[in-house]
């Protein structure tokens, strides 16, 4: 039995907790084979990024070109890409690619670093064509909509909706930064809004956990599962990492999710 192959073209992140790194442990605890594009390097742990320094963009090309021409890909997650020429040299790379593309819009990291230059928004916003998902964050979702973040259900449908009138195929809005003790996502589609709710977890060991979850639903796309249905595994599958996240115990600020939570043993 062949695992089927997800590609991941985001930002590495030293600390290991986000971005390559959290994409490829999640392909792998959810059962496909994982390759890469590396679009950025960051000098990075659980409080900060002191460092980020991108990749140019013929080699963003050439990896693409490199991992495309060579593997059978069923799946593309996007993460963080830096800059308005690496978004624009992904965009050509992928055009006519006829892959499920799973967009995370990264553009601050947990510890509030800035990832995504603001002269690179209006770029991100023409990418948002390319993509069958876009998961943003509220505040991500107000960036590239130039609103207020959402507070209320009715509002984060609204904004969904905006974004897929942008170019989205589906938009998952998720409601992390939201308040209350019932966490809920919703995903956005042209039949309407279908929401994702658990109960809010107390811990600081949450780095990562978009990274997490756009990869974890690329995972499912590559599996061949309905979009609907990848997003409730890959829900699912995260609540489960940041509930297990404590048991990890790395660095002093916020820490990563456990994404082998399933596999490794805790007696």
């Amino acid at each position: 039995m062949t695992a089927p192959i997800a590609l991941t073209i985001a930002g590495s992140d030293s600390g290991g907790g986000a971005g390559i790194q959290a994409d490829l442990k999640t392909f792998s605890a959810l059962g496909c084979y994982g390759a890469s594009v590396v679009t950025a390097l960051t000098a990075q742990n659980t409080r900060t990024v002191a460092l980020v320094e991108p990749a140019s963009p013929a080699m963003i090309a050439g990896q693409m070109r490199a991992v495309l021409d060579d593997l059978d890909v069923r799946a593309v997650k996007l993460g963080m890409l830096g800059g308005a020429q690496a978004i624009a040299t992904v965009a050509g790379g992928l055009d006519g690619c006829g892959l499920p593309i799973v967009l995370d819009p990264v553009m601050v990291a947990k510890s509030g670093d800035r990832l995504l230059p603001p002269d690179a928004i209006d770029a991100l916003r023409a990418l948002l064509s390319c993509a069958t998902l876009l998961t943003p964050n509220l505040p991500e979702a107000a960036c590239l909509l130039g609103c207020a973040p959402a507070t209320t259900p009715a509002q984060m449908a609204e904004q969904g909706a905006a974004l897929r009138a942008m170019g989205a195929g589906a938009v998952l809005m998720k409601g992390g930064h939201g308040d209350g003790a019932i966490c809920t996502d919703l995903l956005v589609t042209a039949q309407g809004a279908t929401p994702f709710s658990a109960r809010r977890l107390s811990t600081r060991n949450t780095h990562g956990t978009g990274c997490t979850l756009s990869a974890a639903i690329a995972a499912g796309l590559a599996h061949a599962l309905p979009l609907e249905q990848a997003v409730g595994v890959a829900h699912r599958y995260l609540q489960r990492a940041i509930a297990a996240a404590d048991d990890l115990c790395v660095g002093s600020g916020h820490g990563p999710v456990h994404h082998f939570h399933a596999v490794w043993s805790h007696g």
